[in-house]
């Protein structure tokens, strides 16, 4: 064999391994880690911080652009859907409570150049809330929690181990605890915790958002705290609409 056959296989070789080498990295899907579940319990204002919390994350210590966390997982595919159970102890309305959330979920989307959730949700009676493995709907019950002080508590299911930035949310669920009672703060002010108030801080999280806990982020909707009587979470603070832009992009 002559030295310039030689060296045209040799070439050939060396292309055909590159070739086969960049396939398989661009075949090998990334270490997404386990499927996990993070709970999020929101507590009544005068409950102390859990021993766990940190201080509220942010771009700023002096909170010009507010204060948010991040749950280090996201939607890579959105809008989702999401599915309502109104069974209540309260006597509230199907139509009081799908508005409600309906419009907690909006005000996230307003905020945000994607929309995360669909314009429409389902009613379901049968809808319940998943602790134990997911199901893969996103589901918002009512349901009593067993803990005191306790308002509200979010599960988001995902996988939050695998590298930086991409990790992925596949479920959250909701559940509003019938030991308080809910309805439209508006009307009855102190007699109820406001449902959208609190809708619209759990669906934070349902879209990837974490608590705050240290009282300099009160105005946001993800502080972790609520009473009787509050709606001021129904609409977005600083941090909070940062927070959101960050994940899914900035409204021009």
């Amino acid at each position: 064999m002559n030295k310039k056959l030689r060296s045209f296989i040799c070439f050939v070789l060396i292309v055909t391994i590159s070739i086969s080498a960049v396939s398989i990295v661009f075949a090998r899907k990334p270490d997404r880690g386990p499927l996990e579940k993070i709970v999020f319990i929101h507590h009544r204002k005068d409950y102390v911080k859990p021993p766990w919390a940190g201080g509220p994350g942010g771009p700023d210590d002096d909170g010009e652009e507010g204060y948010y966390k991040l749950l280090g997982a996201k939607w890579r595919e959105t809008p989702v859907s999401y599915v309502i159970n109104p069974t209540n102890p309260d006597g509230l309305s199907r139509e009081f409570i799908t508005e409600a959330i309906f419009l907690s979920a909006e005000e996230w989307d307003a905020n945000t150049t994607t929309e995360l959730f669909y314009d429409t949700y389902t009613v379901d009676y049968s809808a319940s809330w998943d602790t134990v493995t997911p199901d893969y709907q996103n589901e918002l019950v009512f349901g009593d929690y067993d803990q005191d002080g306790v308002i509200a508590v979010c599960i988001v299911w995902g996988y939050f181990r695998g590298a930086s930035g991409k990790g992925q949310i596949v479920e959250f669920d909701i559940m509003f605890d019938t030991d308080f009672a809910w309805g439209d703060a508006d009307v009855l002010g102190n007699m109820v915790v406001d449902l959208q108030n609190i809708a619209t801080h759990e669906l934070g999280h349902g879209v990837g958002l974490a608590d705050l806990y240290n009282d300099v982020a009160s105005e946001e909707t993800m502080y972790g705290y609520s009473g009787y009587g509050e709606t001021k979470k129904r609409t977005l603070y600083l941090g909070d609409v940062v927070g959101i832009q960050e994940l899914y992009g900035s409204v021009e």
